[in-house]
């Protein structure tokens, strides 16, 4: 009874300390989104490293989680890091920064500098984007407008939605903002993509208008237009095709990066015996990064092209299984007899 007691009469006095080591384990931490999803990021480590643990204090560890959630609520920790990867694109843009990183280690990649990761960047976004389906690169004429779908800014009533009026906005949204459009009504549909059958446009239809997905975020249908499996993240669409050229330029980039290199070197001090360990340490000189530019857009490239005639292959015997099986002219005369 006593030590019931002792728990109530310490319980506010716990919490509290267990709220106040929370504020200064998330000021150590320096996080850009303090959130409580993070179960093993350096705020927990900070909170263990201040005496708080759930096994050993646990209406302390109590304190800190309900500090820790008033915190997230007034900085939009959660919430930012769905505002930050709430896209693909956001979401490759994290994994090519990784991918670099780790590849030549956080001292070459702080040297190289956005503008030469950048580049390589571009050896994997640019091809992943293109077969993604938000523009169709060789529709120069009608300002990229990919097939199947309706330019935004076609004259209002007009009989045939794939021409625009407004060709610069067509642009920055297809580009900048990475709209698709609407899809176009059947019949021009038809035009542009001849082996879509009703049957598939009012699926894909009623999958566009009426399907929420996953809390409206994310959606699945097995046969877009096209005929074949897309994604939806928010609305933009995600395929096999550009999966795979983005997974093989991020596979790519890093094996090339992982080449031997030279402008590495070892330098070891010696220490004292008995004392001291002798200790050795990795410096990286200016001409450990020179080529790496080169060599990483170049391995990115190579691996691209090799992901996307994988996935385009893959999207083509998939769709070729979805097209209706029409009988042959032979068949068909034979039938009729």
């Amino acid at each position: 009874m006593n030590q019931f007691q002792n728990f109530l009469n310490n319980l506010g006095t716990n919490l509290a300390v267990g709220a106040a080591k929370s504020a200064e384990a998330t000021k150590r931490a320096e996080e850009i989104y303090p959130t409580v999803l993070n179960l093993r990021g350096k705020y927990h480590k900070e909170l263990k490293d201040l005496g708080v643990s759930l096994k050993e204090t646990p209406v302390q560890a109590a304190g800190a989680f309900g500090a820790r959630l008033l915190t997230d609520i007034a900085n939009d920790g959660t919430r930012g890091i769905y505002w930050r990867y709430n896209h693909p694109l956001a979401i490759l843009d994290k994994a090519v920064d990784r991918t670099l990183e780790t590849a030549v280690g956080p001292e070459a990649y702080k040297e190289l500098g956005k503008q030469k990761t950048g580049l390589m960047a571009l050896g994997i976004t640019v091809p992943a984007t293109a077969l993604a389906g938000t523009y169709d690169i060789t529709n120069v004429g009608e300002m990229f407008r990919p097939k199947g779908y309706a330019q935004s800014y076609a004259e209002e009533g007009s009989e045939d939605r794939r021409e625009t009026q407004q060709p610069a906005q067509e642009l920055f949204e297809r580009f900048f903002l990475q709209r698709q459009g609407r899809p176009l009504k059947y019949e021009t549909a038809k035009e542009d993509i001849p082996d879509l059958t009703p049957e598939r446009y009012a699926n894909f239809m009623k999958n566009y208008y009426q399907d929420k997905g996953l809390f409206g975020l994310v959606k699945y249908t097995s046969e877009n237009l096209e005929g074949v499996p897309e994604l939806r993240m928010l609305g933009y669409p995600v395929n096999i095709a550009s999966a795979a050229t983005a997974l093989g330029g991020l596979a790519g980039a890093s094996i090339a990066l992982r080449a031997p290199k030279a402008g590495k070197s070892v330098v070891v001090q010696q220490g004292l015996p008995g004392i001291a360990d002798d200790v050795s340490t990795v410096k990286t000189t200016p001409g450990f990064t020179k080529g790496l530019t080169r060599r990483g857009f170049a391995g990115a490239i190579a691996g691209a092209a090799a992901g996307a005639l994988t996935g385009t292959a893959i999207n083509e015997v998939i769709a070729r299984a979805n097209r209706p099986q029409l009988p042959t002219l032979e068949q068909y005369e034979q039938e009729m007899q």
